[in-house]
C-alpha cells in the first residue's frame, strides 16, 4: 500500500460519505458483515473489560464493539477518522479517542488491554509497521489478553530474488506487499507472543492475500505451535450471507434500487 505518510494522506482525503459501509456491500451491509463473519470469529473474547480497536475508520465496527466492553479505546492514524468517531459516538461514555503516529501506542498503559481488534485496516500496513505494533501489543496486553487482527499476506507472494510480486499475482485491493502471515508470527515470537491461529483468506480473488491472526502471550497460550488454515472460499461465505440479507430484508434492497 505504501508508507505511513502515504496511508495517512490517502485516508485523510478519502470520500467517507458512506462511513466505510460501502466495503460491507458484499455481505448485504455492515450488520450482516458483523454478525455473519466477524462476530463468529471473536465471540470467545467478548464481552470483556477493555478493548483496543486499532484503525477504526469512521466506526464501522465500533458501533458493535462499544456495547461489548466496559471501556473501548479507539486509535487511528487519521485525525478526521477520530473526529468522525467522536461525533458518531458522542453519547457513549465508555470510549476514549486517540490519534497516533501509525506505529506506536504510547497513550495506552502497560498490561491494560483485554482484547485487541482491527478489521480491514492493517491490510495496508507494511512489515515495519506490523513489527512495531507487535511489540506494542505485547506491552499493552494483559497477562490473559487476546488479539484478533486482519492484515496483509501479500508478502508471501513476492519473488525472493526481486522483492516484487510473482508473475500472475495481482494486488487490486492495495494490500501491503511486504507483510505476511509468516512474518507476523515471527514478530509475535520475538515479543513473547504467539499466534494461536492464522486463517489465510482469498479476499476478492484467488490469491491468499489476507490473514486473520489470533494471538496472545506465550505463557497463556493453549498451544505451542500456530494452527494455520487456508480459506480460499471466504468470499463465497460472504455471498451466502448476502443471500440471507436479501431473503430477510428484501425491502431494503428494493429501496436501494430506487
Amino acid at each position: 500500500m505504501g508508507t505511513i505518510e502515504e496511508n495517512k494522506n490517502s485516508w485523510s482525503h478519502y470520500d467517507w460519505s458512506h462511513s466505510g459501509d460501502e466495503w460491507s456491500s458484499c455481505w448485504g451491509g455492515t450488520d450482516y458483515l458483523w454478525w455473519g463473519t466477524i462476530f463468529p470469529r471473536i465471540h470467545p473474547f467478548v464481552p470483556c473489560g477493555r478493548v483496543l480497536e486499532l484503525a477504526p475508520g469512521y466506526g464501522r465496527c465500533t458501533q458493535y464493539l462499544k456495547s461489548m466492553c466496559c471501556q473501548l479505546t479507539l486509535v487511528d492514524l487519521v485525525e478526521n477518522c477520530i473526529e468522525a468517531c467522536k461525533q458518531r459516538f458522542e453519547l457513549a461514555d465508555n470510549i476514549d479517542f486517540h490519534v497516533n503516529d501509525g506505529r506506536s501506542l504510547n497513550m495506552i498503559d502497560d498490561a491494560s488491554i483485554d482484547f485487541i481488534f482491527s478489521w480491514d485496516s492493517l491490510v495496508h500496513a507494511e512489515a515495519d509497521v506490523m513489527e512495531s505494533y507487535a511489540a506494542e501489543f505485547a506491552r499493552i496486553l494483559k497477562p490473559k489478553g487476546r488479539g484478533f487482527i486482519h492484515h496483509s499476506n501479500m508478502g508471501a507472494h513476492r519473488d525472493p530474488q526481486t522483492g516484487k510480486l510473482k508473475a500472475g499475482v495481482e494486488n487490486p485491493h492495495w494490500r501491503a506487499e511486504s507483510s505476511s502471515a509468516e512474518l507476523f508470527r515471527g514478530f509475535c515470537e520475538s515479543n513473547n507472543l504467539i499466534c494461536v491461529s492464522q486463517e489465510m483468506i482469498a479476499w476478492g480473488g484467488e490469491t491468499m492475500n489476507d490473514v486473520f491472526s489470533y494471538f496472545t502471550h506465550q505463557v497463556n497460550s493453549p498451544v505451542k505451535e500456530t494452527r494455520v488454515i487456508e480459506n480460499p472460499r471466504f468470499m463465497e461465505h460472504a455471498s451466502r450471507v448476502l443471500e440471507l440479507a436479501r431473503l430477510y430484508q428484501p425491502q431494503r434492497f428494493m429501496e436501494n434500487k430506487g
